[in-house]
């Protein structure tokens, strides 16, 4: 189900009677649609941020971010005026092993103390295909922003047992943490190095729309 489908009228223009079945069609359901279009508050215990690096040049290593916040201003007629806003509390890194997250906290890589939000602005929404979609927008570690597109797949909308209105979305980018000066790294003696640069982040979003 694609969350913003919607033919425009140059689009369905001259098409076969086939086509403009599907027109119409696709044009019945977009009340629904529209419906889905509002502000919309993430919730972290529902929702997960987190990445893969490869460590010691022969496995993974996973962990996630577990206290985070945002919002979400859903267009359901235009995509292109959608937007999202993240902050993520840092010291809330989870790996599975305390020694390494007291690492990942540290001075070495992230600077919590210093520095202790990670953030990402959208300003710019597209639909790719479908229910696809790519939010790209400024991502903010430590002291350092640069641009981050992140693939999108809407995973649908529903209202819970407690009457609220949620919709969901997954989500994957990879980045270079060097671009951001996460450049801590020790040398193997069989050649490589301890941390990948190359970090993939991946998003598991539910959120719930807020009241008119």
């Amino acid at each position: 189900m694609g969350l913003f489908n919607r033919k425009t009228a140059a689009a369905t223009a001259g098409t076969t009677s086939t086509a403009a079945t599907t027109a119409t069609t696709t044009h019945a359901a977009e009340p629904a649609l529209a419906a889905l279009t509002g502000t919309y508050t993430i919730d972290p215990a529902h929702s997960r941020i987190g990445f893969t690096v490869r460590h010691a040049m022969v496995t993974n290593v996973r962990g996630t971010f577990g206290d985070h916040e945002g919002t979400l201003h859903l267009d359901g007629t235009d995509p292109s005026r959608s937007t999202a806003a993240i902050d993520v509390r840092i010291a809330s890194i989870d790996t599975g092993i305390a020694d390494r997250d007291g690492h990942l906290r540290s001075g070495d890589f992230f600077d919590v103390e210093t520095f202790p939000v990670m953030s990402f602005r959208s300003n710019r929404a597209e639909q790719l295909d479908g229910g696809k979609y790519r939010v790209s927008g400024d991502l903010t570690i430590k002291d350092v922003t640069r641009p981050l597109s992140i693939d999108l797949e809407f995973n649908g909308a529903a209202t819970d047992v407690y009457g609220n209105e949620r919709v969901g979305f997954e989500g994957s980018a990879e980045i270079l943490r060097s671009d951001w000066g996460l450049t801590w790294n020790a040398a193997l003696e069989t050649g490589g190095v301890m941390v990948s640069d190359k970090v993939k982040l991946g998003f598991d979003i539910s959120a719930i729309k807020q009241a008119a």
